[in-house]
């Protein structure tokens, strides 16, 4: 048996994982914010934590994965300073904030389907569970470990012995001012908020025992994992850039609550940078999965850009990598559908090869989600075999690699009623694509139109079919 070994922020080591429940697993993924479109920087973790799903399934293990929405809460300084995002997204499109959030929501998950990531088996939003926040931060106030001052809740780090133990800050360490804006009332700097008093007109407001108010940021996630996955589950994951205050703010609250540990392994995705530099919404460089689209990529070229690099490694993204990383899938597809058709010559081929191969990928995608060599492991089975070995074999990959290999035959079989000529005007168009001659592919498009076939481009390909309109 192949043990599952991850990579543990909290230990800062590999380490074999074992289920606190034989057979099962709770994860917790941090979800969007949806006061703006979700940017492929985003959805780089989010592959990251489909393939972390994908791997404990594919060893036999059942999850629950759990994953928020965060559509309240969530200030735009760590300060607990400055307007709820939310309110800042409903006043830049002239909307309620439940318009903003309904739209960004939908936006995101549609494009979490285009990149074939699982839907997590709990999807929870934050506005929906304002009672469970609040019990949370009367627990804490009841227990010693918060204070009230005259704008809201705060948690007291300095009560809570083991703060810092995720991103290594350190109290003794600390000047007032260094890590975020003094406010007066704090205790100490960085002490957050659990719970924020509203002005009247706030938008976003509830009632609670300590007023009209909302919630903050970071007792979102513990309140809503914990009633999802208990007290103690196995794994949360989220970008690297929730370790040095959410994930940490996290642990504190929800451990000086109950009295027990929070999460056993902590998984963090690196950044995906753009020309060698941090992508993000403030910095107004992202790319969405519609600006990949709309220069001809498809959605799973993404996925397979993102599987070339290991989810710890920061990846950086260019058009031209992107434009590799598509090539490279197509001609992986187009090897698999070739020596799918044809039989074991039986040439330096045994029956077993095709086992070796499983126990190599298997090992690869177990040792902390190797990615890059699990891929190889794949180009090196179409190297090796043909037929059903091969057929069977991919399949089996794409369980973890999410590439849509089984969609593989449907195209095949739509290509095959096909007329020669029209075939060849559809590779004539995608070289087109290929080469962003975008104005010779609609020329193309309009022709095969004009033959009598419809040309629509999806996330396999272009699929063509018969134009049956009158």
């Amino acid at each position: 048996m192949t043990p599952i070994r991850l990579y543990n922020t909290l230990t800062r080591r590999k380490e074999v994982f074992e289920p606190m429940i034989q057979g099962r697993v709770g994860i917790y993924s941090c979800g969007l914010t949806v006061y703006d479109y979700g940017h492929i920087g985003n959805f780089r973790t989010y592959v990251f934590s489909d393939v972390l799903r994908r791997v404990l399934e594919y060893n036999g293990i059942r999850v629950r994965q759990v994953m928020n929405v965060t559509d309240v809460g969530h200030l735009v300084s760590d300060a607990d300073e400055g307007e709820d995002k939310m309110l800042e997204g409903a006043k830049r499109e002239k909307k309620t904030p439940l318009e903003i959030a309904e739209h960004y929501t939908q936006d995101f998950f549609k494009n979490m389907a285009k990149l074939n990531i699982l839907t997590p088996h709990v999807v929870c939003k934050a506005t929906e569970h304002i009672p469970e926040m609040i019990a949370l931060v009367q627990t804490l106030v009841g227990k010693g470990f918060a204070y009230e001052t005259s704008d809201g809740i705060y948690f007291d780090i300095q009560k809570f012995p083991g703060y810092g133990r995720l991103s290594g800050f350190r109290l003794d360490k600390q000047e007032a001012g260094a890590r975020v804006e003094v406010r007066t009332e704090k205790r100490h700097p960085a002490d957050f908020a659990l719970w924020k008093k509203a002005e009247p007109k706030h938008l976003m407001q509830w009632p609670s025992p300590w007023g009209q108010g909302f919630p903050g940021w970071h007792i979102e996630c513990s309140a809503m994992s914990m009633k999802y996955l208990g007290e103690t589950f196995e794994i949360h994951t989220g970008g690297e850039d929730h370790i040095p205050i959410h994930h940490e703010n996290e642990i504190a609250q929800s451990e000086a609550a109950t009295g027990k540990p929070f999460v056993r392994v902590w998984m963090h995705g690196a950044f995906l940078q753009v020309d060698g530099g941090k992508m993000s919404k403030s910095l107004r460089n992202f790319y969405r999965v519609d600006d990949l689209e709309a220069k001809g990529f498809e959605p799973l070229a993404f996925r397979f850009f993102c599987l070339s690099g290991h989810y710890k490694s920061p990846l950086n993204f260019t058009w031209e990598s992107l434009s590799g990383a598509q090539n490279a899938l197509r001609n992986l597809r187009e090897d698999i559908l070739r020596l799918k058709k044809e039989e074991m010559s039986g040439i330096g081929f045994k029956p077993e090869d095709s086992e070796a191969l499983k126990q190599r990928f298997l090992e690869a995608v177990n040792d902390d989600l190797n990615m890059p060599q699990a891929l190889a492991v794949a180009w090196e089975a179409v190297r090796m075999l043909k037929g059903e070995a091969l057929w069977e074999t991919v399949l089996k990959f794409d369980e973890v690699l999410g590439l849509g290999f089984k969609d593989l035959e449907a195209v095949e079989k739509e290509r095959s009623r096909v007329p020669p000529e029209i075939q060849a005007l559809v590779k004539e168009r995608e070289e087109a694509r290929r080469t962003k001659d975008w104005v010779r592919a609609d020329e193309l498009r309009k022709k095969a139109q004009g033959f009598g076939f419809i040309l629509e481009d999806n996330s396999m390909g272009t699929m063509v079919r018969k134009d049956t309109r009158e």
